[in-house]
């Protein structure tokens, strides 16, 4: 727990995955998917509850037999392709604030992301106090896809690099090191998250993560190699 704060752990997971359908409950090592990321919000210090916003039935029932609560269900407008996670996010605050639920900091966690650690959450948010930040994201090193290595591809099928000022010879080691957001983690101070509707903005900071827990699951190929992952790494142990 960090101390004069109530943090919620939310856990965001509706039932229309158009990429690989029924991902949030389909078995990943053993376990749906969404058991992933429960487990680590359970085992990390700094929660005071681990909620889920979901409007599938299935997906409720795997999230309460993993431990979390799932004390209302998501509204159909809430639920389709358009709807935007930030809505989602205060969409739950609201339900849990109007029955006297009320928390300082949200933490975002995605079950599309299962290779977060507990410490990932407990460093994230220590990190995110100690700041003075308003919001922590995280974040991964942008290797082979660089900016100085990529290009574009013309009606003439000649490439014509991405940047207006090409550099040439270099190494990767050499170029300026530049990070993209994954999904490991997204956490805010809730009165910022309302003012500012995001979780990315000027006072961001960022937490980064290696490469091998960026990779995020979208289709069946994802979920294949995140499989691979796990047993090179022996994570479902």
């Amino acid at each position: 727990m960090i101390e004069n704060l109530k943090i919620l752990g939310l856990v965001t997971a509706r039932g229309g995955s158009k990429g690989l359908p029924g991902k949030n409950v389909r078995l990943l090592s053993g376990k749906p998917l969404i058991a992933w990321t429960i487990d680590a919000a359970k085992a990390a210090g700094c929660l005071d509850a681990i909620v889920v916003s979901t409007d599938d039935p299935a997906i409720a029932d795997a999230a309460r037999q993993a431990g979390a609560e799932v004390p209302f269900m998501r509204p159909e407008e809430l639920s389709g392709d358009t709807a935007s996670s930030i809505d989602v996010v205060l969409h739950a605050m609201d339900v849990l604030a109007a029955s006297g639920r009320h928390f300082d900091i949200v933490v975002l966690l995605e079950p599309t992301s299962p290779l977060r650690e507990p410490s990932d959450i407990d460093q994230g948010l220590a990190r995110l106090v100690e700041s003075g930040a308003g919001s922590i994201v995280s974040v991964c090193r942008v290797e082979s896809m660089h900016p100085a290595f990529i290009f574009r591809r013309e009606d003439s099928d000649r490439l014509r690099p991405y940047l207006e000022r090409q550099p040439t010879g270099l190494r990767r080691q050499d170029i300026e090191p530049l990070y993209f957001l994954e999904g490991t983690l997204y956490a805010s101070y809730i009165d910022v998250l309302r003012a500012q509707r995001s979780f990315y903005h000027a006072d961001t900071i960022g937490y980064e993560v290696p490469k091998w827990k960026s990779l995020e699951i979208d289709d069946i190929d994802d979920f294949k190699m995140l499989e691979a992952l796990i047993e090179m790494k022996g994570l479902s142990k």
